[in-house]
């Protein structure tokens, strides 16, 4: 096992006109599941395969432990990958799959065959190893491909997607043992996803990335509570943060769409111009006893018992997308609320949750 640091890695494909990752500064602590993630094209395969030496490293230095990597073959590294598609032979057996790079790096086979059966009682698969890929399930197929790393007995494994082959119920389960069994091993683990759900429920830490460029490093929790800038903001959270824009305007208010919506003191004091109030869907209630709130109009209400999220648009204001602010304004409320489409509701929200950022630079300014 051993740390992972990035120094100021940077790759540029041919012809590209930026970097696809750009100064990249990140250190994955020995034993720690690392997730990075953000959208299609932010870079953040690219970075897992600059780990494996499967992409060179236009400039900076990536260190696995005490070692610079940075110019040393795959073979080398002392990592295993699990990919997207498995990569299973379908000619061999689930056993010979899992053997085989030991096979190939010059293992004896009493220790190849010890080492496939430990893996395979940890995964669950004891009684498929004589059966060939075709015959599994995509659960399966996909616990082969985590056998095959396992039994290398690397210092750190690398994982580029794995789950997104699989419908969404065994997703949710897989992930579930992925995340067991890295902590029963206590194996450096740097996990690729674009699902946020994933990088929240996996991850001791998440790397958010957008563009190439790192974006945040923190926990789950630290990265929705408190988000550095827009767009950590905007992805981290499911359904997403409400971001409406505004003016701060006096002790502890700012005005959104000519409405007066309370806000930490201290941001109102950082900040004369434009900001952007950030809201979580759980910090929102209904108005009551003449409170005034900010209006919705009820476009839908998903009701799931336990509690229910409202669907709405500012009242008064267009529904077509403004840049910075999103179309639909979401609630998480009590579940059974007897509202109906078209119902203008007036919302409140939690003055000591709400997030502020300064407009201009997307920043984190206080909330």
């Amino acid at each position: 096992m051993a740390t992972v640091r990035f120094e100021h890695a940077e790759h540029v494909y041919p012809g590209a006109k930026r970097p696809a990752v750009s100064d990249l500064e990140l250190t994955i602590e020995d034993g720690e599941f690392m997730v990075l993630v953000g959208p299609s094209g932010c870079g953040k395969s690219t970075s897992l395969r600059m780990l494996a030496g499967l992409e060179e490293c236009t400039s900076g230095k990536i260190w696995i432990g005490d070692h610079d990597v940075t110019d040393v073959a795959p073979k080398d590294r002392d990592i295993a990958m699990v990919f997207q598609n498995y990569a299973l032979y379908p000619h061999l057996s689930v056993a010979d799959n899992m053997a085989f790079a030991l096979k190939i790096a010059g293992v004896p086979k009493e220790e190849r065959r010890s080492r496939v059966q430990e893996a395979a009682k940890l995964l669950d698969l004891e009684a498929y190893l004589d059966r060939k890929p075709k015959a599994l399930s995509g659960g399966q197929r996909q616990r082969v491909a985590m056998g095959r790393a396992i039994v290398r007995q690397p210092q750190v494994f690398l994982m580029d997607e794995p789950l997104s082959n699989l419908d969404a119920k065994l997703r949710v389960s897989t992930r579930t043992q992925i995340a067991a069994l890295q902590q029963r091993l206590g194996i450096t683990t740097v996990y690729v996803t674009h699902d946020q759900v994933e990088a929240m429920t996996m991850g001791d830490r998440v790397a958010v990335m957008k563009d190439g460029v790192l974006q945040q490093v923190d926990s789950p929790l630290a990265l929705y509570d408190r988000p550095a800038n827009l767009f950590v903001a905007g992805f981290i959270g499911s359904p997403a943060m409400n971001l409406l824009s505004g003016k701060t305007a006096g002790d502890g208010a700012a005005v959104v769409d000519g409405f007066e919506l309370p806000i930490p003191r201290s941001a109102a004091a950082a900040s004369s111009g434009a900001v952007t109030l950030g809201v979580r869907p759980e910090a929102w209630r209904v108005a009551e006893n003449g409170e005034q709130g900010y209006p919705v109009k009820v476009a839908v209400v998903e009701e799931l018992g336990a509690d229910a999220f409202l669907y709405g648009t500012p009242a008064g204001v267009s529904d077509q997308p403004t840049e910075g602010v999103l179309p639909q304004i979401v609630a998480r409320l009590e579940g059974r609320q007897d509202l109906q489409r078209g119902q203008e509701v007036r919302l409140v929200a939690d003055p000591t949750r709400v997030h502020i950022f300064d407009t201009e630079t997307g920043l984190r300014l206080a909330g």
